[in-house]
């Protein structure tokens, strides 16, 4: 359900702004995902996503991604992303970098 309100929430940004989507591709099973999607104006978007541990309880799901941007300063802006048990763990070139502990 979120996928189906992701989806039309991109679609009415895209028309509200003269974007055009020039990629969209999903597959969503019961243990997994992938989707991407990118606009006429350079932002994208790729993701895919597993179910692991599946009936225990230490069942998590894992997802690796990444979207890109091009900013209000003409600069494009990556991020590539791990969400999992772990949390969200984004790394980018603008992005700051925690100090080794």
């Amino acid at each position: 359900m979120k996928f189906v309100i992701v989806l039309v929430a991109l679609f009415a940004v895209a028309f509200a702004n003269d974007v055009e989507i020039v990629r969209l591709d999903s597959e969503v099973g019961p243990e997994s995902f992938q989707y991407g999607f990118e606009t006429s104006d350079g932002t994208s978007a790729d993701a895919k996503g597993v179910l692991k541990n599946v009936g225990t309880d230490e069942e998590a799901i894992s997802v690796q991604g990444a979207y890109k941007f091009v900013g209000d300063d003409g600069v494009t802006y990556e991020v590539k992303y791990v969400a999992d048990e772990n949390g969200f763990q984004p790394q980018g070139a603008h992005l700051p970098v925690a100090p080794e502990a």
